[in-house]
């Protein structure tokens, strides 16, 4: 049976692999010759400036941040915290700018203030960017398992299933939240919230919101008796916009989204089963729009700097760990509830904050 796996620790053994060479600490990479300078080649350039130029996002990173992902997208530990953390560990949050095939700097989204220019584009930026377009192979495992849902949704839209179309209400109504805030927040989130300590912060702090939860919700239903709610799409649009804004709160890297969205379907009265399958169709909405946007407004810039192979068997990779995640954590939360997550997240951040503090 699958296990919610520590998986930072398999990953702090991979992490002492020579993955890939770094520019030292406290250095700055050399910039491309120009005229008058030293004659270099672009070949030189690539493996000064950029190690990771010559051969992109590997096979290897695919593979570990793929099953990181898939695990981690729904079940209620933090994808893009442990996301960070494996970025760290296989040395892909490197400020290193990139060289694209012909060894000239891949020009990144931001602009220098001094000179109105493009800055150049970074390992960092392209992890980062990774973390969330890898999502695409969770969305597709939620459309393998959950097509029936998503077929009553498509023949409510025509008119010939009522449940579908009001699903398809609620899921709208749980996803607007997000995607007003995730706009006006993606900038501020990348540049403040996407490192160790802030994950860790979160990772605490959700531990402790899952227990308190998981108490009440067994206070609130007598022992070993069956559990009864509304199905999804018998919730109320009120009902589903609150899970929606708690969703939110997981723009905080490390809180998870899809805790959020369980604990907001306890809130609301759904069954443990039933707050997790609407925590699936609901990220399959929010994911997908986060995905997109990502992939269209920095794709390009990702694509110049990694491979276009390994970049695809990552997201094939996540596609099937996660319909294990997903088939698995139905059956785990009926039966025991979060309290095992809590606790992992919590021996998760401890084990994080010594790792950075010992250097």
């Amino acid at each position: 049976m699958l296990r919610a796996v520590p998986l930072f620790f398999l990953l702090t053994l991979l992490g002492g692999l020579p993955l890939r060479a770094q520019t030292p600490a406290g250095k700055s990479p050399p910039s491309p010759a120009t005229e008058g300078d030293a004659v270099l080649t672009a070949a030189d350039q690539s493996s000064l400036v950029a190690p990771m130029t010559a051969d992109g996002l590997s096979y290897t990173d695919g593979l570990i941040l793929g099953v990181v992902e898939g695990v981690s997208e729904y079940l209620p530990i933090s994808s893009t915290g442990h996301l960070i953390l494996t970025n760290r560990l296989l040395g892909l949050d490197a400020p290193t700018p990139l060289l694209d095939d012909e060894g000239q700097f891949i020009p990144g989204k931001k602009m220098d203030p001094e000179t109105g220019e493009p800055t150049p584009f970074t390992l960092e930026e392209a992890a980062n960017a990774y973390t969330i377009i890898i999502q695409g192979g969770a969305i597709i495992a939620v459309v393998i398992l959950y097509w029936g849902r998503l077929w009553g949704i498509v023949l409510g839209i025509f008119g010939k299933n009522p449940k579908g179309l009001l699903l398809l209400r609620n899921l709208m109504a749980g996803f607007l939240p997000a995607a007003v805030l995730g706009l006006l927040l993606d900038d501020f989130i990348e540049q403040v919230l996407f490192g160790v300590w802030p994950v860790v912060v979160a990772l605490v702090a959700g531990a402790f919101l899952m227990l308190a939860v998981e108490r009440w919700r067994k206070r609130k239903h007598a022992p070993n008796a069956p559990e009864s709610g509304p199905d999804l799409h018998e919730l109320s649009v009120k009902q589903s916009l609150l899970i929606g804004l708690l969703q939110c709160v997981a723009m905080w890297p490390g809180t998870s989204r899809s805790m959020m969205t369980i604990v907001g379907g306890y809130v609301v009265g759904l069954s443990p089963a039933r707050a997790a399958e609407f925590s699936f169709l609901l990220g399959l909405v929010t994911l997908s729009a986060a995905s997109g946007y990502k992939a269209l407004s920095l794709g390009p810039q990702m694509l110049a700097a990694l491979d276009l192979g390994p970049v695809l068997f990552g997201i094939a990779v996540a596609t099937v760990a996660a319909a294990l995640a997903v088939k698995w954590l139905v059956a785990y939360l009926t039966r025991h509830g979060l309290a095992l997550f809590a606790w992992y997240r919590l021996a998760l951040a401890a084990a994080v904050a010594a790792l950075v503090l010992l250097g």
